[in-house]
């Protein structure tokens, strides 16, 4: 059982980085190059969507991981899966504390009502970003290695 929960749990943290990857290092890009407004639309809709999805996903990786850290505790590897979870805890403080503020202002922005600094915003969110998702990888990273 304990072997079906450490895949399972893997399995969600390694998507959610994947998520998170690709918005930093693709999608973004992407919407940042189009003319006009569209990179702000497409943000706008981006923070909307994932903005519900991912507090949900990350909160199920961290109560995988916790499940994962109590169930395995006496076995080879805890120390890392805490020290991932510990990681997990940090990235859902970050999100809290610096992203959601300004993913909230920036969902509901339009081409008519955005403020003159929504570039300079969406910079700042995009740096927070980054920082989190170097956290979520090495999380991710340590929760492989306590397999091995």
């Amino acid at each position: 059982m304990l072997n079906a929960l450490e895949v399972f749990t893997i399995v969600a943290v390694g998507l959610m980085v994947g998520v998170e990857f690709s918005v930093a290092f693709v999608i973004n890009p992407i919407l940042d190059a189009l003319p006009g407004d569209s990179d702000q639309l497409g943000r706008t809709h981006g923070g909307r969507m994932l903005g519900a999805v991912m507090p949900v996903w990350y909160i199920t990786s961290l109560i995988l991981v916790a499940v994962w850290a109590l169930a395995g505790w006496n076995h080879h590897g805890t120390g890392l899966v805490v020290t991932a979870g510990a990681l997990l805890i940090l990235s859902v403080i970050m999100s809290l504390l610096l992203l959601v503020p300004i993913n909230n202002r920036g969902k509901n922005w339009t081409p008519e009502n955005r403020p003159e600094d929504w570039k300079e915003q969406m910079n700042r969110w995009d740096r927070f970003h980054y920082v989190r998702v170097a956290v979520i990888i090495a999380a991710f990273a340590l929760l492989v290695a306590a397999l091995i």
